[in-house]
């Protein structure tokens, strides 16, 4: 039996292997016949496959925990496109390679809806890299060579869903400038792109070298695109002022009980 657990491990049917004692017992109590005990192996191959085939992409996403879109509270942002955010999550756009660009500023959960789009995209199947777009850079920035840097900007021009969170956070130089244009360039019409910013479109010329970088890269950002401008006060701020209410609520209500 051992012997024929390496066979079949060294074949692939990992998940026979590890069952095999199991799956032989099962198949002589229920009597079944060769086509039956076929058909259970390669159900159980079959799942054990999209399994890891999942966790592999969970992996190499580099999603981190996130709240799901059941926990967003709809009715906190002053302005917010509900129908598109569903859309998007859904992932309507990745089938027809458009963007998503998410624009509010810090704590109205722009990070939280690429987040869940990612996770979905993984649910789905498909190959997803979520990263702030400043690790983007430091690790194109890293490669030192010319054949280094472009097998680099493969990497990230195949993968199926590239999320880029924090546009806008940092400035950039004319270096890391034309990186995100060559990453952008590379998937522009092929694959799709979510973008997090906290700056309004008008506003990235502050942040690029100069006002034609920046507008080259909206163009190709914006041609075939979702965006999704969300407004109103932050979250945290909300939670950081209640938590401070609830802690000097906290301590006068300790106080009067120490003086009584």
């Amino acid at each position: 039996m051992s012997s024929l657990k390496a066979r079949l491990h060294a074949l692939g049917l990992l998940a026979t292997a590890a069952e095999l004692d199991d799956l032989v017992a099962l198949a002589t109590k229920k009597r079944w016949g060769p086509q039956q005990l076929l058909q259970h192996v390669v159900d159980v191959e079959e799942k054990d496959r999209a399994r890891r085939g999942l966790d592999r992409r969970r992996s190499r996403s580099r999603l981190e925990r996130f709240e799901p879109m059941a926990d967003f509270d709809w009715n906190w942002p002053t302005k917010i496109e509900r129908p598109l955010v569903e859309s998007v999550v859904r992932l309507d756009s990745l089938e027809s390679a458009r963007n998503v660009v998410l624009v509010a500023p810090q704590g109205l959960g722009k990070t939280m809806i690429a987040q869940n789009i990612a996770h979905q995209a993984i649910l789905a199947g498909h190959g997803v890299l979520f990263l702030s777009a400043a690790q983007l850079l430091l690790d194109l920035a890293a490669q030192e060579s010319a054949r280094a840097l472009d097998r680099r900007l493969r990497y990230y021009a195949k993968i199926g869903l590239l999320i880029i969170d924090e546009i806008g956070f940092l400035a950039f130089d004319n270096r890391n400038a034309d990186l995100l244009f060559q990453v952008v360039s590379r998937r522009y019409e092929k694959k799709s792109l979510v973008l997090t910013t906290n700056l309004a479109f008008r506003d990235w010329p502050t942040i690029f070298p100069n006002a034609t970088c920046a507008t080259a890269l909206i163009d190709r950002v914006v041609h075939h695109a979702d965006v999704i401008p969300i407004e109103g006060e932050s979250w945290r701020a909300r939670e950081a002022e209640q938590s401070a209410k609830d802690r000097r609520a906290k301590k006068k209500k300790s106080e009067v009980h120490t003086e009584t």
